[in-house]
């Protein structure tokens, strides 16, 4: 079977095509870069205030932030393998073990969350630019009286709300070189910005012995209504921080694909990833205890802390930082993903670009700017605790990779049906299926019980379970993926080792 015939296959299109080694131009710098971009966010800055409200230090809330980033590395860096090798997108991986058709069903699970995130986080982005031109032009923010019917905003609002969106279109039409473009722009910017930031705090609060002291942070804490156990919340809070970023170990690949080699998406990952959440948390926690000592009161969201600043340059500069953050963000964790995983359900007609269009468009019609005033909480709760159940997919995955196959993939075979990959005569993997059930199955009644604030009673048992959600998902369904591959082997093809892109 010859590369001309896999390009008249259905599975096939340019955009889920491998990346040759001739087109790859990340080097390790370029894939720390994107990992600053998405990880600088308000979800970052603002990470560690759930866990100092319950009663953590400021250094033990530090600890649970930096383990979880590199848990989670360990997925990120194993999934990132196969992307680097092959030159393939986290869908295409999938066909491996889920199946040519059933891959899917965990693409779309992945891209589901992605929309939500993308949602929240363009409106986040149009909150800014609307801010920013308040401040510009000096005209007064929105009333009840300015809110259009059905839409729950002002004019204005909408306004900066499109704008923002067709900014992150725009990105995305341009194709994946201008996201790379954006993202090594906007890492040193950010880490300026945020630095900044410390150093404002730091120096008008008297230092840090004075912001980071136990009266000051025990100030930004407040009363606990019970007395506070480490432990007892340190195992739940360390699977929200692992699922903080649980859907990026899954489509990792389509970034590392474009990665020279092994090492560079390694360490660029390694300096990247722990090392900016752990930064902007430690920024976040700094600069909101300062606000005790400088305002009076704490105050954790950095937009309602732009509005205290009286000088309109200051504010202007900071707004216009939060939108790229947001931007930088949003474009990588957001859209790269569901532009792959729609384009992968009909790969001849919709390829990246449209696939981003899809994203964009759910991304309106869910009213994002409803779901974050009236229930940020419980979204938040939603979409990371819903992460933490997709590590399921991840264990199947590596399994797969790993173990099952000894990182050997047959690439022609995963854009052809009938082939290695095609499990039978339907092109799904029933054992893959099965397995990712097994892993997420046990967590759901606490999951439920989590997003619904306890509404919905399930029992210590499974609240006990939901705890540890991704890591009981990941390594049962991995164990079980690999029972059900032995009990029920299907047929081995060798590979194709002249058609095998391969990196040191």
């Amino acid at each position: 079977m010859t590369t001309t015939d896999i390009t008249q296959s259905s599975l096939y299109n340019e955009d889920l095509a491998p990346v040759s080694m001739a087109d790859r131009s990340w080097g390790r710098w370029a894939i720390a870069a994107l990992w600053v971009g998405m990880a600088v966010n308000i979800p970052t800055y603002t990470l560690s205030a759930g866990l100092i409200s319950q009663g953590m230090s400021w250094g033990q809330a530090l600890l649970v932030i930096a383990l979880g980033n590199l848990i989670v590395l360990v997925p990120m860096v194993l999934n990132a393998h196969a992307g680097t090798k092959y030159g393939i997108p986290f869908p295409v991986i999938l066909r491996a073990s889920f199946g040519t058709i059933g891959a899917n069903i965990p693409a779309l699970m992945r891209a589901l969350v992605a929309c939500g995130w993308f949602g929240i986080q363009t409106w986040i982005g149009g909150s800014a630019i609307y801010t920013l031109f308040s401040v510009i032009f000096g005209f007064e923010p929105a009333t009840a009286a300015d809110v259009l019917p059905l839409i729950g905003l002002s004019l204005g609002q909408l306004t900066c709300f499109l704008l923002f969106w067709a900014i992150n279109i725009a990105v995305i039409v341009a194709g994946i070189n201008s996201i790379k473009l954006l993202e090594t722009l906007a890492a040193p910017f950010l880490l300026v910005l945020g630095l900044g930031l410390l150093w404002w705090a730091v120096s008008s609060a008297g230092g840090f012995s004075a912001v980071l002291s136990d009266s000051t942070v025990a100030r930004v804490r407040g009363s606990l209504d019970t007395e506070f156990n480490f432990w007892a919340t340190f195992w739940p809070n360390l699977t929200a921080m692992v699922g903080f970023w649980a859907t990026l170990s899954l489509n990792i690949p389509d970034f590392t694909r474009y990665a020279y080699s092994q090492r560079d998406q390694m360490l660029g990952q390694l300096i990247g990833l722990p090392t900016t959440m752990t930064l902007y948390a430690f920024i976040g926690i700094t600069v909101t205890s300062a606000t005790v000592l400088i305002f009076g009161e704490a105050i954790w969201d950095p937009v309602l802390l732009l509005g205290r600043f009286e000088s309109p340059m200051i504010i202007a500069f900071a707004l216009f930082g939060l939108t790229i953050a947001t931007l930088s963000t949003n474009i990588a964790a957001n859209v790269v993903s569901p532009a792959n995983d729609f384009s992968n359900l009909w790969p001849r007609r919709i390829n990246f670009r449209r696939g981003g269009l899809i994203t964009g468009v759910i991304g309106i019609l869910i009213f994002p700017w409803k779901l974050y005033t009236d229930l940020s909480n419980y979204i938040f709760t939603w979409l990371i605790g819903y992460s933490a159940l997709l590590g399921s997919i991840a264990g199947i995955m590596i399994c797969d990779y790993f173990v099952i196959r000894k990182m050997n993939l047959i690439t022609r075979d995963l854009y052809l049906r009938g082939k290695s990959y095609e499990y039978g005569s339907h092109g799904i993997n029933w054992r893959a299926l099965v397995a990712m059930a097994a892993g997420i199955l046990p967590n759901v009644p606490g999951f439920l019980s989590q997003a619904s604030d306890g509404s919905i009673h399930v029992g210590a048992l499974f609240d006990s379970i939901y705890t540890y959600a991704w890591f009981v998902s990941l390594l049962l369904a991995g164990f079980v993926y690999f029972v059900l591959m032995r009990a029920f082997p299907v047929e081995q093809h060798e590979p194709d080792i002249e058609n095998e892109p391969s990196t040191s």
